[in-house]
């Protein structure tokens, strides 16, 4: 019986560098050439990268495209199955085509089009209506792209097309539990065609998506018999024989907190790499979500390119300017201290005229707060004008669900590192990294989160426990729950008429917040679309 080497490259592509993408899949094709494959596999639209979003509705871009396919097929050093968009017959598809022979000798398209959570591919995209089969090597092999092995129909037709191997291409991202619920999907796939599927993964962040690879294979019972490392570039060989995937390397599973650290950690690397940024400004408090941030931009690119700025008020605690000093020790990270009592003096001489007839607390309160948080955000704009560094916010999940950020304040900055990270899994990411290496000063992980925008304040000063807040966002935001059934599930009707109630008034503040990485199944992205004004009442 015929054999096969199929070389997976999981590449890490650029969105609309077609060029630099060609020659990642020939600097791939040149390894598995090298390795004696038969046949190299990319991900999902690794010709232009993934998502495109509206530039697939510049018909140039497919010219572009286009072209490019056509100069890569020049130069193939080995049959390769490269994703890429497809203008044909006046209509526009996510297609997979086999270069063979100096030719594009066949083209698949995607035939299952997602438009759900961050997918929007109805949008841009045709339905295909064909079954992809090719045969390399005399292995009658079918072509499937991504959501296509996620639902019934296109793989069980390609198998009642005589395919003895299934290849999928894919661009699939991230969020936490995917990898399990990939192997899942295809296995139910495998058990419905009976015959092996391999399965390649794109990698790389791209705005607020990070993709992590993690490609693998599994035989005709479903069994894993190659899995690629997660959140790096990778080739893999894998080889069909006598009817049968031979096994191969499998990389062991990162813990849940691994897989999310080296998620967000990714994303920064590629967020500030791809878009040419110079390095990172983060404005530390002394608490825990600036100092995970700044552990994250330290790791994902070098202490050289990251600068801390610790800007204290009056009602700074000694404690988180030891803490900030000795965490910056520790990574080596260029350090400076801004007092900021003098510009807030300045400004209350400014406004208090303005604010004569209006009750006293409102100027010692929120305006005071509000103040001293855009006063810092200032400084640190300003430091990124001068520089070109982008400023990292470090506002988390829990904060930006309810409001507990302050618009052109701390959340003034260029890219919200953890953004979708709930202020629990701070937590325990902060545990996370410090297993590594102890760089987050202890009495930050142990002492109660503050603000520090008056004295002895505490954030559950104004929200309800931390486990509590999460758990009642999670629930009504990434689960739809009524709040009806969030009581019902033994939360007290306060605590969640008052976070829902918060969730729903600050929607126009999460429009103004800059772009964050995405880890859970929903974040505050392209996959939460509600209306700042509305007038729904839920459901009680």
């Amino acid at each position: 019986m015929p054999s096969l080497k199929i070389a997976v490259a999981q590449i890490n592509c650029v969105v609309g560098d077609l060029a630099g993408n060609a020659r990642r899949i020939l600097d791939a094709a040149a390894q598995a050439k090298a390795a004696d494959a038969d046949l190299l596999l990319t991900p999902e639209l690794a010709l232009c990268g993934y998502p495109p979003e509206d530039l697939l509705l510049r018909p140039d871009f497919y010219r572009a495209c286009a072209r490019e396919l056509q100069q890569l097929a020049a130069v193939a050093p080995l049959p390769m199955v490269v994703g890429h968009p497809e203008a044909w017959a006046g209509r526009h598809y996510n297609a997979a085509t086999l270069l063979e022979g100096g030719t594009v000798c066949a083209t698949y398209r995607k035939q299952r089009l997602p438009n759900s959570e961050v997918f929007d591919e109805e949008r841009y995209f045709d339905t295909g209506d064909a079954t992809g089969i090719i045969e390399v090597g005399g292995v009658r092999i079918g072509l499937a792209i991504c959501e296509d092995v996620w639902q019934p129909g296109a793989a069980e037709a390609s198998r009642a097309a005589g395919a003895e191997l299934l290849l999928t291409l894919n661009a699939s991202p991230f969020h936490m539990h995917k990898l399990a619920r990939r192997h899942e999907v295809l296995r139910e796939r495998v058990a419905g065609i009976g015959i092996p599927v391999i399965y390649a993964n794109l990698v790389g962040g791209q705005d607020e998506l990070v993709f992590d690879g993690s490609s693998f294979a599994l035989d005709a019972a479903g069994r894993v018999t190659h899995q690629l490392p997660a959140f790096e570039e990778s080739i893999a060989i894998v080889e069909y024989a006598a009817g049968h995937l031979l096994p191969g390397g499998v990389s062991p599973r990162l813990t849940l907190e691994a897989e999310v650290y080296e998620a967000l950690k990714l994303g920064v690397r590629d967020y500030l790499g791809k878009n040419g940024f110079p390095g990172a400004i983060i404005g530390l408090s002394g608490g825990i979500d600036s100092a995970l941030t700044l552990s994250l931009a330290v790791d994902a690119l070098g202490s050289e390119r990251v600068r801390a700025v610790m800007m204290p008020s009056p009602y700074t605690a000694p404690m988180s300017l030891d803490d900030s000093r000795e965490m910056v020790r520790r990574l080596g990270v260029r350090y400076d201290e801004i007092g900021i009592e003098p510009a807030m003096k300045t400004y209350a001489a400014i406004l208090e005229p303005l604010f004569a007839g209006l009750p006293p607390t409102v100027w010692a309160d929120t305006t005071s707060e509000n103040i001293q948080a855009r006063i810092r955000g200032m400084i640190l704009m300003a430091l990124s004008n001068r520089t070109g560094a982008i400023v990292l916010t470090t506002g988390n999940k829990s904060e930006m669900a309810v409001g507990y950020a302050t618009l052109y304040g701390d959340m003034a900055g260029g890219f919200a590192v953890i953004k979708d990270v709930f202020k629990t899994s701070v937590y325990r990411l902060a545990h996370y990294r410090n297993t590594l290496g102890a760089v987050i000063p202890e009495n930050i992980i142990a002492r109660p989160p503050s603000a520090e925008l008056k004295p002895d304040q505490t954030d559950q000063d104004t929200l309800p426990p931390y486990d509590v807040l999460d758990a009642i966002i999670e629930a009504y935001m990434e689960h739809d729950e009524s709040p009806r059934e969030i009581v019902a599930a033994g939360y007290a009707e306060a605590d969640v008429r008052r976070v829902v109630g918060m969730l729903k008034k600050t929607e126009y503040k999460r429009r103004q917040s800059p772009v964050g990485i995405r880890v859970s199944r929903r974040g505050f992205g392209k996959d939460w679309r509600y209306p700042i004004t509305s007038r729904y009442s839920d459901e009680w």
